[in-house]
């Protein structure tokens, strides 16, 4: 499937939503996922046993996604794989069918996670992102993997003299897109994304924006507090704090963004998490108004 990387190209923006994987989902619980997205976005990105969660692999996640006609975008954690391993799933995604991957680092995983694993961590990000460019032209394999590489990037406040290094070495070694952490914050996404045009990262790949749909003033709150790299204005916390509905005033936020971000230059998409219901996501979709651009 190449639905998801058509449609960065074609279209001036993407929606993504990030699919649930806990210990109890099966085949039958990834088919409602795959059911219930398919009409509303681009892709699902699969995550890679985010801060320790466990969970099926993402590639055999990826594999009933490509069966239920919903293109998977894999991620895949330096964390969690040492080089081998890494080069294996990457060649076992594509043989199934996947088209889109995003390679990080991975978080370090929190301290009261149980059965705590150790850290691997036998690449970095920017080598992760050259091997699997290096598919692409690789002789030894009888069809080169044609996978759209992408990795991740943390908005923030940028400096005068900030310059983009991280981001310019990343789509250097061949990342095409980048998916961000959350970042709630349109005000300062204006500001930094002034900068990625002006620099021309936005020539280089493609960024996606992400945000999360809560159900409660406590649930932004703990991810706020957290979560590294993710950004959630005191202003949407106290929104929350003081709506009769929490859950309708989640998705109202959502939705609010999601309009917004798609005026803003630069950006290419939103992908889209929800805390505790999935069906949040279509709903939040429908509401929002993308001006045409959809």
């Amino acid at each position: 499937m190449n639905i998801f990387r058509k449609a960065v190209a074609k279209r001036d923006f993407v929606i993504t939503a990030e699919g649930f994987l806990k210990p109890e989902t099966d085949s039958d619980a990834i088919r409602v996922q795959a059911d219930l997205l398919r009409e509303h976005v681009d892709a699902v990105l699969l995550t890679d046993n985010q801060f320790g969660a466990l969970h099926m692999s993402t590639v055999a996640a990826a594999r009933l996604m490509v069966d239920n006609d919903l293109d998977p975008i894999v991620q895949l954690s330096c964390r969690n794989r040492n080089r081998v391993s890494l080069l294996a799933d990457l060649l076992g995604a594509a043989s199934m069918g996947v088209t889109s991957v995003m390679l990080l680092r991975g978080n370090r995983i929190p301290a009261n996670v149980e059965s705590r694993p150790k850290p691997v961590l036998d690449v970095s990000a920017n080598e992760l992102i050259a091997i699997a460019a290096g598919l692409k032209t690789d002789e030894r394999l009888p069809d080169f993997p044609d996978l759209y590489i992408g990795g991740t990037t943390a908005p923030h406040e940028p400096k005068a003299d900030w310059e983009p290094r991280k981001l310019l070495e990343r789509a250097n070694a061949g990342a095409q897109f980048f998916i961000t952490f959350t970042c709630m914050d349109t005000e300062l996404l204006r500001r930094y994304m002034k900068r990625l045009v002006a620099m021309q990262m936005t020539r280089k790949a493609a960024f996606i924006v992400s945000l999360t749909i809560f159900s409660t003033a406590a649930e932004a709150r703990w991810m706020r507090d957290n979560r590294p790299n993710v950004l959630i204005p005191d202003s949407v916390v106290e929104r929350l704090d003081n709506a009769i509905d929490p859950r309708r005033e989640g998705l109202d936020i959502c939705t609010e963004q999601l309009s917004e971000l798609a005026q803003i230059p630069g950006i290419s998409g939103a992908n889209i998490m929800a805390t505790t219901e999935l069906a949040a996501i279509p709903e939040a979709i429908k509401a929002a108004d993308f001006h045409g651009l959809r």
